[in-house]
């Protein structure tokens, strides 16, 4: 059996759709009798210690999910060894986390959408200067991400 996975999920300022990410992974991980530690963060500290985006809750709300108790944190050198897998969001972000990783880093890094067939080297749109639907939209892209990554997940540690 595999080390146990630990996948932390990453966007800009950690209230739109890391907090999202990170509810559907939750969701998907448990589905698969996944034993995982879970968590997001952003690249910047603008809302450090807040809720999630009102909009993001909301519709985490409409698919039966509460973060309304997550707290935005920015990410740390340490998240590279606490966790498996850095998840990054868009491409933006992946290329602050390569840029920010330490020597001894032992995480794997990729794009959320990296682990949906189809999708590879996409970003989640932000939704954070749309509308409220925007927040559907991207609730559709982080559950895809979700599943995909937690099903290959749950395969690795079978091996």
């Amino acid at each position: 059996m595999s080390l146990r996975p630990a996948v932390l999920f990453v966007c800009t300022g950690n209230i739109c759709r890391s907090p999202l990410a990170e509810a559907a992974f939750r969701v998907a991980a448990g589905r698969y009798g996944l034993e995982v530690l879970v968590d997001s963060a952003g690249t910047g500290d603008w809302h450090r210690g807040a809720a999630p985006d009102r909009r993001a809750q909301a519709v985490a709300r409409r698919h039966g999910l509460d973060i309304g108790d997550y707290r935005a944190r920015i990410v740390g050198a340490d998240d590279y060894r606490i966790f498996t897998h850095i998840v990054a969001l868009d491409p933006g972000h992946l290329k602050i986390l390569r840029g920010r990783r330490p020597m001894d880093s032992t995480a794997e890094l990729s794009l959320l959408l990296d682990h949906v067939p189809g999708r590879e080297g996409q970003g989640v749109a932000d939704p954070y200067y749309g509308e409220a639907r925007a927040f559907d939209v991207t609730w559709d892209d982080v559950r895809q991400g979700a599943e995909a990554l937690a099903l290959k997940l749950a395969r690795a540690t079978q091996d």
